[in-house]
């Protein structure tokens, strides 16, 4: 297949290092060109989240390709060999196809049985097609990949009692205040993952609920739907003070709170206890505020226990969501075979049509003393015979493009016929 798919994610690489990447790598339109001059990519697809990087090409040579991407990625990170290396996986051709359906159905993510993964896969196909960077073959398995995942979903259980991240965020804060009734929480940010933490902590019965969003009008909006307040974002230094518990996840690309920040309204809450999640790669808080005194600052990765401990009730029903990947995976295999002796089996035909249609042409002296009706029982007759001649051949190629490797076979089709 000549498919590689390469990148990192919460298992393979540190946060301090998914993100660095992922400032990069987010703007789709810019990776996307610079990864299509490459000139052994023939078709790409660059996939940027919150707990993973990944590019999926159709490639040329492989280990020449390969070590472009390798390129392309440290790059992108501006991260050194040594340090990249190490949190790096390459699948090729029938285990790239796995991996991403493996992703597609979030049997790889953090939160297995979660759904966000499938629209972030959808969002970088759309904006793969609409940089032009992929063609027949990835189209087809990305579009088998959605297939995928609507199987797994729908066949198993794996989705029934999954968990998000912002679930697990809210979970975390009981465990640190025991019940969240009365506690004044900020959400920084109006994105899905922060509507499902508010929905979440009006569950948990949390009291007052402030969204900041850079656009005061969608935290205003999301406040009205779930019954909270909205807060101009630049007032979050000024209603710090009064917050016991603060969720950050947005897309800015720098830190939205900071140390500073943080001391100065812990100073001014005369140092009551003050908890912080930050559930965006890259990062909203600065790491330093962890720091301080009193101050208790959890980022995405930390969410991990949380997410464990619901694990073993999809284990079964990962088990069958293995299974349905392998039946798909021995699909795409079979269409992708049969794609490789399809010019073949064209051109023996066309190259048959021909022959027959030349002869019919020089028979046309002797064919006119017949009428319309015989001479068109005649052209039945010839098209027929070929049919049959070339029906042996064409379902071996088929057969042979499904159980091994079909090239000899096309090879010594095309030397025979002179193709």
């Amino acid at each position: 297949m000549r498919l590689v798919l390469i990148g990192m994610n919460h298992k393979t690489a540190p946060l301090e290092i998914r993100e660095r990447l992922q400032l990069s790598c987010g703007d789709d339109a810019r990776s996307l060109t610079e990864l299509m001059r490459l000139p052994e990519i023939r078709e790409a697809l660059c996939l940027a989240t919150c707990n993973r990087v990944e590019v999926l090409a159709r490639v040329a040579e492989g280990e020449q390709a390969v070590e472009g991407l390798r390129e392309f990625i440290y790059r992108q990170g501006n991260l050194e060999r040594e340090e990249l290396g190490r949190c790096l996986y390459v699948y090729r051709d029938r285990e790239a196809v796995r991996h991403l359906f493996r992703v597609a159905s979030s049997l790889d993510s953090m939160v297995m049985g979660e759904p966000q993964i499938l629209g972030q896969l959808k969002e970088a196909y759309h904006q793969a097609v609409d940089n032009r960077a992929t063609t027949v073959l990835l189209n087809r398995l990305l579009h088998h990949a959605f297939r995928v995942a609507k199987r797994v979903r729908t066949e198993t259980g794996i989705a029934g009692n999954a968990v998000s991240v912002s679930y697990a965020a809210v979970e975390l804060a009981k465990k640190i205040f025991g019940n969240l009734k009365g506690k004044k929480i900020l959400i920084i940010g109006a994105g899905e993952m922060s509507e499902l933490a508010v929905r979440h902590l009006i569950r948990q019965g949390a009291g007052h609920i402030l969204i900041a969003n850079r656009t005061y009008e969608r935290a205003k909006e999301l406040a009205e739907t779930l019954q909270g307040a909205p807060l101009a974002f630049d007032r979050i230094p000024e209603a710090l003070p009064e917050i016991d518990i603060v969720i950050a996840s947005t897309g800015a690309p720098g830190y939205i709170v900071s140390a500073e920040m943080v001391a100065s309204a812990l100073r001014r809450r005369r140092n009551r206890l003050l908890f912080l999640i930050d559930i965006a790669v890259p990062r909203d808080i600065d790491p330093a505020a962890g720091d301080i005194e009193n101050v208790y600052l959890y980022n995405i990765d930390h969410l991990q226990d949380v997410v464990d401990s619901n694990k073993e009730g999809r284990r079964v029903e990962a088990m069958k969501a293995e299974g349905i990947i392998a039946e798909e995976i021995a699909v795409y295999e079979e269409w992708f075979n049969a794609l490789a002796v399809v010019p073949t089996i064209v051109s023996l035909r066309e190259k048959m049509e021909a022959i027959m249609k030349g002869e019919l042409e020089r028979s046309a002296s002797w064919m006119k003393i017949l009428d319309g009706e015989e001479r068109s029982r005649i052209e039945i007759l010839t098209a027929s015979i070929v049919n049959k001649i070339l029906h042996d051949p064409i379902t071996a190629l088929k057969e042979e493009s499904r159980e091994r490797d079909e090239l000899p076979y096309v090879a010594a089709v095309r030397r025979l016929f002179k193709l």
